[in-house]
């Protein structure tokens, strides 16, 4: 507040807003994996919604989403590289004799819970797909 950044506050208002939201909704105290969740929630929305502002060509209203998902990217844990993920996505693909993309169900449920909050779930989804041949 006082270095003047109204947008970030706006945003970390939103944040604190969800998650008590959530909290009241369900009655539960969430957790560092579930705050992670909703966090990653908003960011898959403020996406969604950069891609209905480029189609409708607002330019001003792209460039805030994209400012309110460099906040909340902020939140999370560091982001996985290309090659750590790559190796996580082979490791899983090995340990569960994975071979075509009827078998991406396991290697997903294997990597979910090493990768996330660390990577954009879809982004990986693509990855495994495009590895096994779909």
């Amino acid at each position: 507040m006082r270095a003047g950044e109204k947008e970030r506050l706006g945003v970390i208002r939103m944040i604190t807003a969800a998650i008590k939201q959530r909290e009241v909704d369900e009655r539960i105290t969430l957790d560092d994996a579930q705050v992670t969740s909703v966090l990653e929630k908003m960011i898959k929305q403020r996406r969604e919604a950069v891609a209905q502002f480029e189609a409708g060509q607002r330019a001003d209203l792209v460039a805030k989403e994209n400012g309110e998902i460099a906040v909340l990217q902020g939140y999370l844990p560091q982001q996985l590289s290309a090659a750590e993920l790559d190796a996580l996505i082979a490791e899983a693909i090995a340990s569960t004799g994975a071979s075509s993309v009827k078998d991406m169900g396991k290697v997903m449920g294997m990597i979910k819970g090493k990768a996330q909050g660390r990577a954009d779930m879809a982004q990986v989804g693509a990855k495994i797909k495009a590895k096994l041949g779909g």
